[in-house]
């Protein structure tokens, strides 16, 4: 008698809210009790605090935007200069390499704002046109120094600047084509990168669209806490994510964490539907009808409740990671305005959060990268494993 093989749900890298609704409607039909499941054990019933929050709370970006001053402008020229005279490699680049005496008080405060207030800040404005793209990087990884003082590689060469750009065009000879929309004009979906926290600079902005999107990850939980158990208990439970050819072809491990009083969700969607050519590999197990419910559960829960983050050419936007989902407009660029930012993967050692027991050797191997052996290209690139597969 040959035993039937469990197929992939119905379910693409861009939420499907009809499908989304019967999904969920057909899995309520066939056991009404759902909703009535106890939590995982050590999982609380709700979770407070400045981080849990809803969009409609945030009436202008005055909350959340600091503008850079002329003295604290010029300190950062005098930063950049004595980081220059000191002809150091850029991975050297830190809070005592590049000085900032008057900002640096401020920035800290701010870095205590991601991990213990909303999650998010935005400096405005660094003018772009008047560096080289070097000093731009010194000047960036500079004062994201005072933010968190450990820098996460972003791919497996080393590097720990990543451009996010539409390279469609430039790179499409790429083997596979492009299985990021990090690297299209296309719509990102919610998700979490992988580290503490993020940051991106706009070298430039698009002709249209690309607003930025962020959304409490503790204001989802709640709701599916109130509503839905069964799916936090789903999401807290082993997942197998997509390695994409990689060694070994998948890793399994939860969403959905409850640490040191934080919750927690790191997930990217594309690790469990594909994107683009990049599509799910077909001899790993699939996912569950009841984690596909998830995926879109926490997706639509996301969008509900975001804040729209509208980037200005020389912004500078750092967000908590584990704390905020975030997500991307589609956008159009055009031959004045091409999108163009630089992303920076940290961490406050002082002021971090516990890293769950799942998350330590990822988080360890990210920030793993010794001065010496980070590397900033300055010029886009897709990202890339330590054999050249593109990521």
């Amino acid at each position: 008698m040959t035993s039937l093989v469990p197929a992939q749900p119905d379910i693409n890298y861009h939420p499907d809210e009809k499908k989304y609704h019967a999904r969920r409607e057909r899995r309520l039909e066939e056991n009404p009790n759902l909703p009535l499941e106890e939590l995982p054990v050590g999982f609380p019933k709700k979770v407070e605090g400045p981080i849990v929050w809803e969009g409609k709370d945030w009436t202008g970006e005055d909350q959340w935007v600091y503008n850079l001053s002329a003295v604290e402008l010029s300190e950062l020229d005098s930063a950049l200069l004595h980081f220059k005279e000191r002809e150091l490699a850029l991975g050297f680049i830190s809070k005592e390499a590049f000085p900032l005496p008057t900002l640096s008080p401020i920035l800290w405060g701010f870095a205590q704002e991601l991990y213990s207030g909303r999650g998010f800040f935005v400096l405005r404005t660094i003018p772009i046109d008047k560096y080289t793209r070097e000093e731009l990087a010194i000047i960036y990884a500079g004062i994201s120094s005072h933010v968190g003082s450990a820098r996460g590689k972003q791919d497996g060469t080393g590097a720990v600047l990543a451009h996010i750009k539409d390279l469609t065009v430039s790179h499409a000879h790429e083997k596979g084509g492009i299985g990021n929309a990090a690297y299209t004009t296309d719509r990102q979906v919610f998700h979490t990168d992988v580290g503490d926290l993020i940051a991106l600079i706009a070298l430039e902005t698009a002709a249209e669209g690309g607003v930025s999107r962020i959304s409490s990850s503790g204001r989802v939980y709640n709701e599916l806490a109130a509503t839905r158990p069964d799916l936090v208990r789903t999401l807290s439970e082993p997942w197998v994510l997509d390695s994409f050819g990689g060694d070994p072809g998948y890793t399994t491990r939860p969403l959905l964490y409850y640490e040191g009083g934080h919750t927690i969700i790191q997930y990217s969607r594309r690790h469990f539907t594909g994107y683009a050519t990049q599509t799910r590999s077909p001899n790993i197990p699939p996912i569950t009808e009841a984690q596909a419910e998830a995926l879109d559960a926490v997706h639509f829960l996301a969008e509900k409740y975001s804040l729209g983050l509208n980037f200005q050419k020389g912004d500078i936007q750092y967000i908590n990671s584990l704390g905020l989902l975030h997500a991307r407009d589609g956008f159009r660029d055009d031959s004045e305005h091409t999108r163009h930012l630089i992303r920076l993967w940290l961490r406050n050692e002082e002021l971090a959060w516990e890293t769950p027991k799942a998350l330590k050797p990822i988080w360890d191997r990210l920030y793993s990268a010794k001065p010496e052996d980070q590397r900033f290209p300055l010029e886009p690139e897709i990202r890339r494993k330590a054999g050249g597969a593109t990521k």
